[in-house]
């Protein structure tokens, strides 16, 4: 018996010692028995002075299981005691992993008891691995699929975990899982452009939507949004040169000059606009230098745009009748049945500049300014180095796509996928994350057997890629907060890893049911997790400062209470240590 209840207050119990604790082991966040006619209230000890120990309730053990939650308090009869190991394992778990468990680590409190937990409770939720950097996250992400992956005894042959590596860390620790158990398989992509050793990132243009080219190319109000529409309706008829696409051009080219032939501007103005329109859009038949015949003369179309001494274009009415002729007014191509073809980034900039004449956009300066910093935009990334993640030359479709994405060189299916994204600028790293989640959660939607395919995405410096943006105001909704409101049911599960939880969006960090909690010290991040993390005590909170690396304090559905535990190291090791300063520094060269 440690003592007697001198005081119960709230949820916390302090008891008056009947023992010395000078002759007692550290009895700090020990659990506890309150019992009373086989009542059994259970509490951790948080504090204590040499005569009193302060001790806050966590649950109550019925019917030999244990109840977490305060819906009971004990009397001040209670025998106060130490749990037994059979209370123990109600609290924290068997001290060996039953059948549907993996061995997490070992807890700080009790020595060489195990901590484990339950594959479905765990792993059907969202979870966080929070703290700072160099508190061991990347190490225990590694040491979690290390043990989960690693055991040949318990093959997850139907997972599918995403990796998203922000400093290409995770290979060194995961590229020959298969060595050890040969049952698993890992793949990487890289997007270090002069690798040859992994195969380079690639999402085929075709499988962008509205919405993900709305984040690729940056768009900043709605009204842009119908401009990329437009471009994706024209980027498969546009493509080709058949005779129908030809007359296709035409009809969009003609009728753009007709509007400002007959715009009713300056004439100056007027030949300006034409003549720029038709250099950069332009065919054999529909061009500056196509002949317009005349009995007696023949003249080309730009010197029918000459303007005389008053100011007017003379030859108006013969270039009006001469761009009629290509408009075809029973030609519609856009409802012709969809044409299944590859499209590289300069397709759809053409299509893209087809779209903004083809809706009368250079009608109106204000409208072509927001509209044409897209084309802009496209045609930066189309001749940057960041083209060939898009380019593709064969058409594939995207459950084909997907399928490959699991699959590695000798066709044996992958169960973990590394994308190595940290050769590429932060923000097309987070729309590329952004784009593959999406691909990822649409398909699940779709899936007849819902939730029959889980898929787990890992997403490592997540306060990078999960935030607060504006996507909800352009196009109303934000993919990761979509995961984490609507993925549970369709089986799409986010693992947020950061060091900035405060950073994150606060829908997706209130939507994870467990958590990791490595040493955090930013005093915004500790009152961030506090108000935003459910069932965390001021206790715990505390502890978080001092945990050493590697330490932390893990809690949610997977676990009825917090533990304060440690995880082995990573075996092989992530690729995260610091620079060896001192090794460098005293190095002879």
């Amino acid at each position: 018996m440690l003592g007697i209840i001198k005081e119960i207050i709230d949820n916390s119990v302090i008891v008056d010692l009947t023992i010395d604790l000078t002759k007692q082991s550290n009895l700090l966040n020990l659990h506890v028995i309150f019992e009373d006619n086989n009542i059994k209230i259970v509490g951790e000890i948080v504090s204590s002075t040499k005569t009193t120990l302060k001790i806050n309730i966590v649950g109550e053990i019925k019917n030999n299981t244990f109840l977490p939650g305060i819906s009971a308090k004990p009397s001040f009869r209670s025998t106060v005691r130490i749990v037994n190991m059979a209370e123990l394992a109600l609290i924290l778990g068997p001290l060996e992993p039953t059948a549907n468990e993996v061995t997490l680590g070992y807890s700080n409190i009790y020595q060489n008891y195990k901590i484990n937990m339950n594959i479905n409770d765990f792993f059907s939720n969202h979870f966080a691995i929070l703290g700072n950097s160099g508190a061991g996250k990347s190490f225990s992400v590694s040491r979690i699929l290390q043990n989960v992956f690693a055991d040949p005894k318990k093959s997850p042959y139907g997972a599918h975990v995403i990796i998203f590596d922000a400093y290409g860390e995770y290979t060194r620790a995961l590229g020959n899982i298969d060595k050890v158990n040969q049952n698993m398989h890992y793949k990487t992509y890289t997007t270090n452009l002069s690798k040859s050793s992994s195969e380079i990132l690639n999402i085929p243009l075709w499988l962008l939507g509205v919405d993900d080219l709305a984040l690729l190319l940056d768009v900043t109000t709605p009204n842009q949004i119908p401009i990329i529409e437009k471009a994706l309706s024209l980027v498969t008829i546009l493509t080709g040169d058949d005779p129908d696409v030809i007359k296709y051009k035409n009809d969009i080219i003609a009728r753009a000059v007709l509007d400002i032939l007959l715009s009713g501007h300056q004439s100056t103005k007027i030949r300006d606009q034409v003549i720029a329109v038709l250099t950069k859009f332009n065919s054999k038949d529909l061009s500056l230098e196509a002949k317009i015949i005349q009995p007696g003369y023949t003249r080309t179309f730009k010197q029918c745009l000459y303007i005389d001494k008053t100011g007017k274009m003379m030859e108006m009415e013969l270039v009006v009748n001469f761009v009629k002729q290509f408009i075809m007014d029973d030609l519609n191509l856009e409802n012709r049945p969809e044409k299944f073809v590859a499209y590289t980034l300069k397709d759809l900039e053409t299509a893209m500049d087809f779209a903004l004449i083809s809706e009368g956009i250079l009608k109106s300066d204000k409208v072509y300014d927001y509209a044409n910093v897209l084309s802009v935009r496209l045609h930066s990334l189309a001749n940057s180095p960041s083209h060939i993640f898009f380019d593709s030359n064969i058409y594939i479709n995207k459950d084909t796509y997907l399928d490959r994405l699991f699959t590695n060189m000798d066709g044996a299916r992958c169960q973990l996928v590394n994308f190595n994204i940290s050769y590429i600028e932060d923000r097309l790293a987070k729309v590329i994350t952004k784009i593959i989640s999406k691909l990822i959660f649409d398909t699940a939607v779709t899936n007849e057997n819902r939730g029959s395919v889980p898929y787990h995405i890992i997403i490592e410096e997540a306060h990078r890629y999960v935030q607060k943006d504006t996507d909800i105001d352009i196009l109303g909704y934000n993919i990761f907060d979509r995961i984490t409101k609507e993925g549970r049911k369709y089986g799409v599960l986010l693992g947020l890893i950061t060091q900035r939880p405060s950073e994150l969006s606060d829908t997706a960090i209130s939507q994870c049911s467990n958590f990791v909690i490595l040493r955090t010290l930013h005093p915004k991040d500790l009152s961030y997790i506090k108000d935003m993390v459910p069932s965390i005590s001021l206790e715990v909170t505390n502890q978080l400062k001092n945990l050493k690396p590697g330490n932390a304090i893990i809690f949610g559905s997977a676990f009825k209470v917090p533990i304060n535990m440690y995880f082995e190291k990573a075996d092989p090791e992530p690729l995260s240590n610091n620079v060896d300063i001192a090794n460098i520094w005293y190095k002879k060269i």
